[in-house]
């Protein structure tokens, strides 16, 4: 027995030695940027934004992976099943890796199996509606709608999937108005702005980009509002629904992050956030995020980041507590 103990220990040993040597020398070879999401939408744009940057930090390429649905669970998933090396990177939010697992039965994620390594950007929330929708503000919109629900004709939302934020956000403001509205899900922004400029659906909370400036002039889609306490510089041309009556207190944003599965060497999660953090200081990706109105974070320590993703877990599952969110 002792001899086969012994050589037991050494082969761990030797494990344990290799898998050192490896995270150590993280990378050797391309990283996979996972983009829960299809191509063309503004995680896509945040992800084509950095990647290229990224890749020079690390000395390594780093490819983007477009693979969309439930709600950002398919990629998600995906990612956990590779090994934990560090050699795939989600990129995600509360809505693919705290919301998602709470609103969909089937999903077998924990919230708590990845680990934030840096915070990249914050987005603000755009209000938009349909081109057709016969208002012109959030406090006509909310009349409209009541009107309509009252018409048996409740206004239709658009999300990118079940148990998002933005499905959140929708019934958040179906419960706070006491107006009646139908959730419909999609698989990305993408698809979700195609059928809202469409008028297949009547309005969608989405994270706002440029893009959205250049289809309302177009007279695409309107934008009623941002779901900011203020008016930013940035985006003055729209009000603030804290400008509004009926909606003042309805304010929101959300973030966005790089994660790796929670075991991932200490040596490859201290690479990664090295890298990531340095390619947030990089101007070209400044004003490429800028550019979509993304609100840059300040960097965070691994030990920040860690807290961010704690305290980020409790306030999203408390909102979908306070909706009664039910996993289907």
């Amino acid at each position: 027995m002792i001899p086969r103990i012994k050589t037991l220990m050494a082969v761990t040993a030797i494990a344990l030695a290799s898998v050192t040597a490896q995270a150590q020398t993280f990378p050797t070879k391309p990283v996979t940027l996972m983009v829960p999401y299809p191509a063309g939408g503004l995680s896509d744009v945040i992800a084509r934004s950095v990647n290229v940057t990224l890749g020079k930090q690390l000395g390594q390429p780093v490819v983007i992976e477009n693979l969309g649905g439930a709600s950002g669970g398919i990629a998600a998933q995906k990612v956990l099943n590779n090994p934990s090396d560090g050699y795939t990177v989600f990129q995600g939010s509360p809505n693919e890796l705290i919301l998602a697992p709470l609103a969909i039965a089937s999903s077998k994620l924990r919230s708590e199996d990845f680990r934030l390594v840096q915070m990249i950007a914050t987005a603000q929330i755009a209000f938009l509606a349909k081109k057709d929708l016969p208002v012109n503000s959030v406090d006509e919109f909310v009349e409209y709608a009541r009107k309509a629900a009252k018409d048996g004709k409740p206004l239709t939302f658009a999300s990118v999937g079940p148990g998002s934020f933005y499905h959140l956000l929708g019934e958040h403001l179906s419960k706070v108005t006491g107006i009646p509205m139908v959730h419909v899900p999609y698989k990305g922004a993408a698809p979700a702005e195609q059928d809202l400029m469409a008028g297949q659906v009547d309005f969608f909370l989405a994270p706002y980009g440029k893009k959205y400036d250049e289809m309302a002039k177009q007279g695409r889609v309107k934008v009623l509002a941002m779901l900011n306490s203020e008016r930013l510089e940035s985006v003055k041309q729209y009000p603030a629904i804290s400008e509004s009556k009926s909606l003042k207190d309805f304010t929101f944003k959300i973030w966005t992050g790089y994660f790796v599965k929670k075991d991932t060497p200490e040596p490859v999660v201290t690479a990664l956030h090295k890298a990531i953090t340095g390619t947030l200081g990089d101007p070209a990706v400044h004003a490429a995020l800028e550019a979509n109105s993304q609100l840059l974070p300040k960097p965070q320590t691994l030990a920040e980041a860690d807290k961010a993703y704690t305290d980020g877990i409790q306030q999203f599952r408390a909102i979908a507590k306070s909706i009664a969110l039910q996993a289907q």
